[in-house]
């Protein structure tokens, strides 16, 4: 499937830590993402050994005002992780179903495991943006690149987008992220979005950590190409995601409302077409609306501004008055100047 190709948002379901370290949990939010209208379904090819270190002293106690505050990067990481034993079932799966399959790399063995299982694209995560080797050596293998810049200044931006293209890579699109979990609305600053598009001249889209979907489709209206949100098939199953993920229900309604948004988008336009000008039969024009005698004259009291418009336009109605009726005019006439003298 190239995205790319098509004119329609892609909608990524964002499997992450959603699986309780059950494989069939994982396989089924692959087919529940399918059922909801995702495009592609993304997972994250890490341990906790190749994200981090296996230490407990203050750098790597999590303590930033998180919801994973009180634990350290690597006991995180043991729980979130999806075994790369299981990403070629994932894989197949989600093929099976139509969906796109690919993955955040978050390091280069991670790059080496997914060119076996030949990825279509890749991601970057937000806070894998400032490891430059990485990024070059991602996009050394010639796939799309979609890069998160939750916590990225503009020079970080500039660099990454540098890094891909010294790379022979030009195929980049960057998501507008804000790297809070969840995330409070009045910080997705989704003016960004189209100021991205401008200022780096790339595809531009959403990494959406906000709860409900309506972040989202302001995003598709200011010019998101690609909508990333965590999608989990119960809130049960519990997890570092599972609170901001969105469930099946939720999901749906939000690829409903993005492919309504998409539909009502269109082009810019101020074509009258046929169905317009039939609607301006109601729009407003002048008619008589008392009976008026030839010669008489044309006041306010005897024309007036109303609902249809088969009179003239009311823009004449000052040009009209003080006119007089070349001949017997019965009220409920639409104005003409044929009629006038």
């Amino acid at each position: 499937m190239n995205w790319n190709s098509t004119k329609k948002t892609l909608i990524i379901a964002e499997l992450s830590a959603n699986h309780g370290h059950n494989i069939e949990n994982a396989l089924e939010t692959v087919r529940a993402a399918k059922e909801c209208g995702a495009d592609a379904i993304k997972i994250q090819t890490y341990t906790a050994d190749t994200i981090t270190l296996n230490c407990d002293n203050k750098y790597f106690q999590i303590k930033q005002g998180t919801i994973w505050d009180g634990t350290t990067l690597y006991k995180l990481y043991q729980e979130a992780y999806t075994p790369w034993e299981w990403h070629a079932a994932i894989q197949a799966e989600a093929e099976k179903q139509g969906l796109m399959f690919f993955s955040t790399p978050f390091d280069f063995t991670a790059v080496d495991f997914l060119e076996t299982l030949n990825v279509p694209l890749y991601k970057i995560a937000s806070f894998e943006i400032t490891d430059i080797p990485l990024i070059e050596y991602t996009a050394s293998k010639g796939k799309p690149m979609i890069i998160s810049t939750g916590i990225a200044s503009i020079s970080d931006i500039d660099e990454a987008i540098n890094a891909c293209k010294r790379m022979g890579n030009h195929d980049i699109t960057l998501l507008k992220c804000t790297s809070s979990y969840p995330a409070p609305v009045e910080e997705a600053n989704l003016l960004t979005i189209p100021n991205l598009a401008q200022t780096f001249g790339v595809k531009v889209g959403l990494s959406d950590h906000t709860m409900g979907h309506a972040v989202a489709l302001a995003a598709v209206a200011l010019g998101a190409e690609v909508i990333e949100k965590h999608f989990i098939i119960d809130r049960s199953i519990g997890g570092p995601d599972a609170s901001f993920s969105m469930t099946p229900d939720e999901f749906k309604t939000m690829v409903e409302n993005i492919r309504i948004v998409e539909a009502a988008m269109g082009k810019i336009s101020y074509e009258l077409t046929e169905k317009i000008q039939n609607s301006r039969k109601f729009s407003r024009s002048l008619f008589v609306c008392e009976n008026i005698k030839k010669g008489e004259l044309i006041t306010s009291e005897n024309i007036k501004s109303v609902r249809p418009g088969d009179g003239l336009p009311p823009k004449h109605y000052s040009k009209a008055i003080g006119m007089r009726a070349k001949q017997d005019i019965p009220a409920g006439t639409p104005l003409s100047w044929n009629l006038l003298d």
